[in-house]
């Protein structure tokens, strides 16, 4: 039954708005967070009667629900912890994630065990806590926007609850070609594409991972789309106003000047920002910088690679294996190459916002080297704030490649030489060049800014 109160529009995502830590006094902090949802969310207008469904990911949050804490508009729900522990970490990023940016070592793995399926059950689980919360909090005919591979099974569940909502669900991954997504277990994939075809559309960031969606479906479904969903592309773009704003305030300059003190004066500069996600192949970016180094070594004491690895879900084994990888790298690099005045790579850990904006303004080249991308923000964000204009480093294998290939200097992210030779190449652009080729890639980068991107989203269901 619908809600008496029910929201007319409704978003569900693992991860909300906001975020709580508790202190040892038991004191609860929030942390309001950002990103393209929250953006596109606050376009709606505060009179719009929407609701945002997320799950407790940590001991504040949980705190929180229990206490009856929370914001208007934010529903957060307090699945088991082990539940969403085997869901989240055992299914969402151990295996779809894995499927769908082809990361697995296939001589070893996957193995689809009795584990695995216990894990599985936990994520119907979880996905069947977020179906039910949506359900009951939903008016009549109300538009539901299900966020990403954490909630692959909640728009046929829905469907199944409440009939007559209008649901959409947007993957924010790559999705796999059909020879590897079915490596999943049988029943599992069709499982996986049954769930999010029980939305009236599934929408993607790009008509790559479009089609190869309608591919898993004609391969494991058989022909055709059924119960009629509607495949839809929104390719997100940065938010040039907010961006270009927050990237002139004094904290920004203050790292700016920090950075520039690192770098050396007249050097020129590799910016990459990336979390440590085993996806965004940092390990061959800072292969390729070593390559660069030692086959052209006019560029010795001349460039300084820029590197930022922000640690990612260091609770799974293989980030932090990953993780440790990148900075004993950056080690190497620097003991075989750095000079008393000179430090080959700079290599910051902590996350720290308005440091990305100051590396975004100053890079001359942008090195984004993803083995396999839904879209990668960070491509598209650099171009927009950069102060003397970047040459763009690109994987092929990015889903911004579609709408910035052209202007970019494309890589394919295997080829630690080919990497090396695009870097040169990028480095000896001349300034009129990139300059021009900046001013393209910022206006491709910005065409469906997160608000509009959203909007597009929840128009279409009423198509």
């Amino acid at each position: 039954m619908a809600s008496t109160r029910g929201a007319q529009i409704l978003v569900a995502s693992n991860r909300g708005p906001v975020s709580y830590t508790l202190d040892e006094t038991g004191t609860l902090t929030s942390k309001r967070g950002g990103g393209g949802l929250v953006s596109g969310l606050s376009a709606i207008g505060p009179d719009a009667d929407a609701l945002w469904v997320c799950s407790a990911l940590g001991e504040g949050d949980r705190e929180a629900v229990r206490r009856g804490v929370g914001e208007p508009g934010v529903r957060m729900l307090d699945v088991d912890a082990d539940v969403h522990a085997d869901a989240y970490n055992g299914i969402a990023n151990s295996v779809l994630w894995f499927v769908h940016h082809m990361l697995y070592q296939t001589p070893l793995e996957p193995v689809f065990d009795t584990e695995f399926r216990r894990q599985w059950a936990a994520y119907e689980t979880y996905n069947h806590a977020f179906a039910a919360a949506l359900a009951e909090e939903a008016a009549e005919g109300a538009a539901v926007l299900v966020q990403d591979y954490h909630l692959s099974l909640v728009p046929r569940m829905l469907r199944e609850l409440r009939p007559d909502l209008r649901i959409g669900h947007f993957s924010h991954t790559p999705w796999a070609p059909s020879e590897y997504f079915r490596m999943l277990p049988d029943d599992i994939a069709a499982q996986v594409l049954g769930g999010i075809l029980g939305a009236d559309r599934a929408a993607f960031l790009t008509q790559r991972w479009a089609d190869a969606f309608t591919d898993c479906c004609h391969a494991v479904l058989g022909p055709g789309i059924p119960s009629g969903t509607r495949i839809g592309v929104h390719g997100l773009g940065a938010d040039a106003d907010f961006l270009r704003e927050r990237a002139h305030r004094p904290d920004v300059e203050e790292r700016m000047a920090a950075l520039r003190e690192q770098v050396g004066e007249g050097r020129k500069t590799i910016v990459r920002v990336d979390r440590t996600e085993l996806s965004k192949n940092i390990v061959r970016g800072l292969l390729a910088y070593r390559e660069l180094l030692a086959s052209r070594p006019d560029w010795r004491e001349r460039v300084v690679h820029v590197a930022f690895a922000y640690p990612s879900r260091q609770d799974l084994a293989v980030y932090r294996d990953y993780t440790a990888a990148v900075q004993r790298l950056a080690d190497e690099i620097n003991a075989e190459y750095g000079t008393p005045g000179w430090t080959p790579v700079v290599l910051h850990v902590k996350d720290d916002f308005a440091r990305s904006l100051a590396a975004y303004r100053l890079a001359d080249v942008a090195l984004v080297n993803p083995i396999r991308d839904g879209m990668n923000l960070v491509a598209k964000e650099v171009p927009v704030v950069s102060d003397e204009g970047c040459a763009l480093v690109l994987s092929r294998e990015a889903g911004a490649y579609e709408e910035l290939g052209e202007d970019a200097i494309t890589v394919n992210p295997y080829d630690v030489v080919g990497t090396a030779v695009a870097l040169h190449e990028a480095l000896s652009m001349p300034a009129g060049e990139r300059a021009e080729r900046t001013k393209r890639l910022a206006g491709a980068a910005t065409a469906l800014p997160p608000a509009r991107w959203f909007l597009d989203q929840l128009h279409a269901l009423d198509t």
